[in-house]
């Protein structure tokens, strides 16, 4: 799993997720062979977002927040502010990776960023995404599209995860959330999202 290109990362700052959603679609109908990868870090404002295949039953209580359908694969989840978003626009058939691959590696990113500041995580087989104590603490959503991704994943950091009473996280009835701050770790977003695209460039170079 290595590559000579390097991968260029991005830091976007709080955006609109319609907005990144459109460049991230644009940038992979672009690329050609030689267009490096690249992650982008964002945060977006208050938002629900629900997959491909995603049931509106699983939207209990959206209130103001708005929804928008999207093209990832996986059910519904909350973004916010506090939250590291990175967004993995990879030629995997380069990278001679398949999407399992690319899955369980943005998995290990944050079971090892957990790792590193003393917690254990898990990640599960049939509900991707990171657990501690049973507590979903990281997701993952991903496109394939000419054998490159976009999408990626979202890590909870220090943000209100009260919207997430509002549905059934990624499909599952009761399933509860948890984030960095409550596990008593305390760093920006920032940093927490720059830590965890050197991981990521690590697993990938």
């Amino acid at each position: 799993m290595r590559t000579l290109r390097a991968i260029i990362t991005r830091d976007l700052g709080l955006q609109d997720y319609t907005t990144v959603w459109q460049a991230m679609q644009d940038f992979t109908l672009q690329r050609t062979a030689d267009t490096p990868d690249e992650l982008w870090i964002v945060e977006h404002p208050a938002v629900y977002t629900l997959g491909l295949n995603g049931k509106r039953e699983h939207l209990l209580n959206t209130g103001d927040i708005p929804v928008i359908h999207c093209d990832r694969g996986g059910q519904v989840t909350y973004h916010g502010h506090g939250q590291v978003i990175i967004y993995t626009l990879l030629d995997i058939k380069r990278l001679n990776i398949n999407i399992r691959q690319l899955v369980s590696l943005l998995e290990q990113t944050m079971i090892d960023t957990l790792a590193f500041y003393g917690i254990e995580a898990i990640a599960k087989a049939d509900a991707p995404g990171v657990y501690v104590q049973g507590k979903k603490i990281g997701s993952i959503g991903i496109r394939i599209k000419n054998s490159c991704s976009y999408h990626g994943l979202s890590f909870n950091n220090n943000m209100d995860l009260t919207p997430f009473n509002y549905i059934n996280p990624c499909g599952y009835k009761n399933l509860q959330v948890t984030q960095l701050a409550d596990l008593g770790i305390t760093i920006s977003t920032p940093e927490l999202a720059a830590f965890m695209s050197h991981v990521i460039n690590t697993q990938l170079t």
